[in-house]
């Protein structure tokens, strides 16, 4: 019994040691997608160091867990999701021989191959736990959830003490939005909505609920004080998307009470700016419907199949319309004309089969746990994807989310093990030989 009992004490405090260095390696991965200085080397020196020394620190994670007793033997699921991603990144690759900066080309292209690989040791990580470990409580949105509301925590406190770094003046100057130069405030207000996501799950297992209550609140007062109304609607919509899949009624009627409280206050701080156009700056998108109609009318039949390269959309870096009125820009702020200008009709067919079989997965997959989580984190990062870099746009971390979701529902442990990684279980994991 004491033997069993150190045995027990030694799993759980492996466990929690894996669960606390995924948190800090996501967190300091998602710290890479930050402009943490005015200085542009400084900014770029961090990026890079932190970026391939997380993804070189899930890594090693990932050989610590085989090492403690694990088989590193996968197959794959809904294949076609990622066969069709690879198939997406082949063809940005091959853009770099055609693009109008193949500089800028192949760095973003380096970028997101780089984001590809930390996903993929980074999921490898939760499958092995899941199938090597029994009780296992260490959950991806509990981890994502945890270094999300890292981050957010420092632009919490940031904008007492550096209110001049952390927040963003817009309008001319009548409207403060938090991010700063740090980050887009509409970019934050997408990791805050994957937060949110995330930490319902929660609610489900009845797992620390008032503590969750209270990071979901700072998640969503972080929300507002970036002002974004794409990161609002996602908010509304994960609400709405969770609500419908209780089966606790007194709990959904109270969150649809909590919903429709928040509406009107959305709708006057967010939705409808006195300072910020009204009405009609929300009708025209805060200016993107010129701008898109300019791109696929005047941009797009310049390189109507193949694009001008991988994130580029114009010969020049900055796209203006001739003959629509638009302001000047550098990416598409929707990451499916992005798509369009980067790799023409070829490559926005790819990418529309590929999201295509990508949520046919998520719907699908047997765990209902894991369907609920692929849908959660989809909505706010898709809705992002319509306004913003989105999921195939220039690099950040709404492309990490979605890479992560296309192995969290692609990866599984190989049920059929060769006789070698049998032999180890039974030498390292005697008590999983049948299992």
């Amino acid at each position: 019994m004491t033997l069993q009992r150190t045995t027990e004490v030694d799993h759980s405090r492996f466990l929690r040691m894996v669960s606390f260095w995924l948190t800090v390696i996501l967190f300091i991965k998602l710290g890479g997608f930050f402009t943490w200085s005015n200085n542009i080397a400084i900014t770029r020196v961090i990026k890079v160091i932190s970026r391939i020394a997380m993804t070189s620190s899930i890594w090693w994670l990932y050989r610590v867990i085989i090492k403690r007793g694990a088989v590193a033997s996968f197959g794959w699921q809904h294949s076609l999701s990622p066969l069709l991603y690879s198939a997406y990144l082949l063809l940005g690759f091959v853009s770099i021989t055609w693009s109008t900066d193949p500089g800028y080309s192949g760095l973003q292209w380096f970028m997101d191959f780089e984001g590809l690989v930390f996903c993929y040791y980074f999921i490898a990580c939760f499958i092995l736990l899941d199938h090597f470990f029994a009780g296992s409580m260490v959950k991806m949105y509990q981890v994502v959830g945890n270094a999300v509301m890292m981050m957010i925590s420092i632009f919490l406190v940031g904008m007492y003490v550096d209110p001049d770094t952390f927040y963003r003046l817009t309008h001319g100057g009548e409207e403060a939005r938090l991010g700063g130069f740090i980050m887009n405030p509409n970019e934050l207000g997408m990791l805050c909505a994957v937060g949110v996501s995330c930490f319902i799950f929660n609610f489900y297992r009845q797992h620390r609920v008032v503590w969750t209550i209270v990071k979901i609140g700072l998640l969503m007062w972080a929300i507002v004080l970036t002002g974004s109304r794409s990161s609002t609607i996602g908010c509304l919509l994960i609400a709405f998307f969770h609500i419908r899949q209780s089966s606790n009624t007194r709990l959904k009627l109270m969150m649809y009470a909590g919903a429709v409280l928040a509406v009107p206050v959305a709708v006057e701080k967010l939705l409808i700016k006195e300072n910020g156009g009204g009405l009609d700056e929300v009708m025209s998108m805060t200016g993107r419907l010129p701008f898109w109609t300019a791109l696929i009318t005047e941009g797009l039949p310049r390189a109507p199949f193949f694009g001008f390269g991988f994130m580029r959309i114009a010969k020049t870096d900055y796209f203006q319309g001739e003959h629509v009125f638009t302001y000047a820009a550098k990416m598409t702020h929707n990451t499916f004309i992005q798509v369009l200008m980067n790799l023409g009709f070829v490559g926005f067919t790819i990418v529309f089969f590929q999201l295509l079989f990508t949520i046919r997965g998520f719907l699908q997959v047997a765990e209902r746990e894991k369907s609920l989580i692929c849908v959660g984190i989809l909505i706010p990062i898709m809705i992002n994807s319509f306004t913003e870099f989105g999921i195939f746009g220039e690099t950040n971390y709404g492309i990490l989310f979605y890479q992560l979701l296309i192995f969290y529902i692609s990866l599984s442990v190989n049920p059929r093990l060769t006789p070698g990684e049998r032999l180890y279980l039974r030498r390292r994991r005697p008590e999983l030989v049948g299992a």
